[in-house]
């Protein structure tokens, strides 16, 4: 009885020795690069990849186009405050504010709570993924307004004209009024612009470092689909702005190439690019999280808050439910591409 019962204990005690040796050993398996698949299995994830980049690089290029073609043809040119540029802004908006609250937010929390974090136990006592976006959105409401008051006093310190009739008076202060929200609106689509090629870049390493063709399939679509619907707000803005052809042709360019280049890089790192690790985690959680602070604040104050408030919306109540409509499909949209994209 002795023994048998001794043995019983042994045996027990490897048991419970096996199982919690065996948790922390799965637990360091996932933060190490993945096994790479076999040969054919890498071609194939090329050849993915590669119509990933046309694909992309297509959607890009017409979605962002699209509004500004809008505008410089005389009979396809919107009015700023027509009823078909409100419903275009609202729904460019609502497809901003997805993409920074449903696609690059959680990813931010993700990579800056993620337990392969060397210095996990910081990371996981502090929200900073969430305190980066925060300060991201103050900077760039202080960096716009900081902008848009130097500009002003610019405008007043300029000398004015002596001698000038009752007649002239208002015109001065129209073409100020116009000075001034041009430069606002090319700020609004500088900062926009920049916010979203941040995100840009991640998604595009992320896919070029990926070789399963499985994962690659559905990104394919997803982020087809995401370009060209952040490209329709982006081309918006830049409409507004009224830049010169030379100026406009450089941000399509950017926009469009952003992406499929970041899947280049992606391809050439792939090899000894491990996106577990802390260093790997950290930059994409930092990026995504001043990313999706700028556009977030871009969404809701720039695009939004001042077409809602105008009066033109509040004077038609049928535009006004459009709009929101419009608002509404457009944020449904971009956010049903998570389901897919997971982007």
């Amino acid at each position: 009885m002795i023994t048998q019962a001794l043995l019983v204990k042994i045996t027990t005690l490897i048991h419970f020795s096996i199982l919690f040796q065996s948790t922390p050993i799965f637990a360091n398996c996932t933060c190490e690069p993945q096994d790479k698949d076999h040969q054919k299995t890498k071609h194939e994830a090329l050849a993915y990849k590669l119509v990933a980049i046309a694909s992309i690089l297509c959607a890009s290029a017409l979605g962002v186009t699209i509004p500004i073609l809008l505008n410089k043809f005389k009979y396809l040119q919107i009015n700023d405050y027509s009823s078909l540029n409100f419903l275009i802004k609202a729904f460019a908006a609502g497809v901003i504010l997805a993409t920074g609250f449903i696609h690059i937010l959680p990813d931010a929390f993700q990579s800056l709570t993620n337990p392969c974090l060397n210095n996990s136990e910081v990371f996981g006592s502090f929200p900073f993924a969430g305190f980066v976006s925060m300060m991201s959105a103050i900077f760039t409401l202080m960096m716009e307004s900081f902008a848009t008051g130097y500009h002003r006093r610019v405008e007043l310190r300029k000398a004015q004209p002596l001698n000038i009739e009752e007649n002239d008076g208002p015109q001065i202060l129209l073409e100020r009024t116009n000075s001034s929200t041009l430069i606002r609106h090319r700020l609004i689509s500088q900062v926009l612009e920049l916010g979203i090629l941040v995100h840009s870049v991640i998604i595009g390493i992320s896919l070029g470092t990926t070789e399963n063709p499985k994962t690659i399939k559905p990104l394919i679509i997803a982020l087809s689909f995401h370009q060209f619907f952040e490209g329709m707000g982006l081309g918006g803005c830049i409409s507004q702005a009224k830049y010169r052809a030379r100026t406009i042709a450089i941000m399509v360019l950017f926009f469009t190439l952003t992406t499929p280049s970041g899947i280049g890089i992606g391809m050439m790192i792939s090899k000894g690019y491990n996106e577990q690790s802390s260093s790997a985690l950290i930059v994409q959680g930092v990026l995504n999280s001043a990313s999706a602070g700028i556009l977030i604040y871009m969404a809701l104050v720039d695009l939004l808050a001042k077409d809602f408030m105008h009066p033109n919306l509040h004077s038609n109540f049928k535009l006004q439910i459009i709009a929101n409509v419009s608002l509404v499909l457009g944020a449904s949209s971009m956010s049903l591409l998570a389901k897919w994209g997971g982007t």
